[in-house]
């Protein structure tokens, strides 16, 4: 298995990789900086340069699977027949145990991307899914609305915490963040960076914290399933299905004999994705 403890990063980083998008943003602003001194008439342009620059860079921060701003991981890495179940939002004390008696009946494996303070108020439940053979991954510290409009020191002090925390209740250290909602901002990139962690978002969803039809919710994550794909359902936040329990329970049977029959494995993010800095 892939360790992802401190001890396994480098001792000196390098230094953060600026994405391009962020390179040429700086050089723009400077541009319109001298633009607007040095030409007289220019300062509208500049401005309207400024602005649409960052419309830009606002838009690469609300789509999720954008690797604008920096790595983020959409497929798995290597040509296997593998293909990550992420569930997001728990530990959920009604839904994740139910959860994990599918996946153990199926003998499939899933990433549990949890919101670290929902683990602290139930750490059983996390160490279950860890002795169950799942993986544990940082979802942040609270699941804040406003997240992707933090700045950096506030973004490094929530998944910091939520780092510690889950790292003491699972007993292994995350390699892997999935921003709220997948929104985020050009701060977060840097703090990933120093703390080792890979962005990790999703080949496709079955928004099922909006819908309650099972058949809608495994049509989307079915529809083109392929070796490489990493899907996101939900065991906390989950809509309720009308048979009253989370919209997930239906889906998952159905989805795990799809992916038997076309042959593909379901694997965790921690076996099958390496730390950020992990040394080829």
């Amino acid at each position: 298995m892939i360790s992802a403890s401190p001890a396994a990063l480098p001792a000196a980083l390098a230094p953060w990789p600026w994405p391009p998008l962020l390179r040429t943003s700086v050089l723009l602003h400077a541009a319109a900086a001298g633009a607007a001194l040095a030409i007289p008439g220019a300062g509208a342009w500049a401005l309207a340069g400024v602005v649409l620059n960052h419309a830009v860079l606002t838009a690469a921060g609300l789509w999720p699977r954008s690797r604008l701003l920096g790595p983020n991981l959409t497929r798995l890495p290597g040509a296997g027949p593998d293909v990550a179940l992420t569930l997001d939002d728990g530990p959920d004390p009604q839904t994740t145990p139910a959860v994990l008696a599918l996946l153990a009946a199926h003998g499939a494996r899933a990433t549990f991307f949890c919101i670290a303070e929902r683990a602290r108020a139930h750490p059983a439940l996390l160490r279950e899914i860890v002795a169950h053979g799942h993986s544990v991954q940082n979802h942040s510290l609270h699941h804040r609305h406003d997240f992707s409009l933090l700045g950096p020191r506030a973004l490094e002090r929530d998944i910091s915490a939520a780092q510690d925390l889950l790292a003491g209740l699972a007993g292994v250290r995350p390699h892997c963040f999935r921003a709220p909602a997948g929104l985020r901002n050009p701060f977060l990139d840097p703090v990933l960076h120093r703390l080792g962690l890979q962005l990790v978002s999703w080949t496709r969803r079955g928004f099922d914290t909006r819908d309650a039809d099972p058949q809608r919710v495994l049509a989307r994550l079915s529809r083109r399933l392929a070796a490489g794909d990493i899907l996101l359902l939900h065991d906390g936040h989950a809509r309720r299905s009308a048979a009253g329990h989370a919209v997930l329970l239906d889906v998952l049977p159905p989805l795990l004999e799809r992916c038997r029959t076309a042959g593909l494995r379901a694997v965790t993010l921690h076996d099958a994705v390496p730390p950020r800095h992990a040394r080829p």
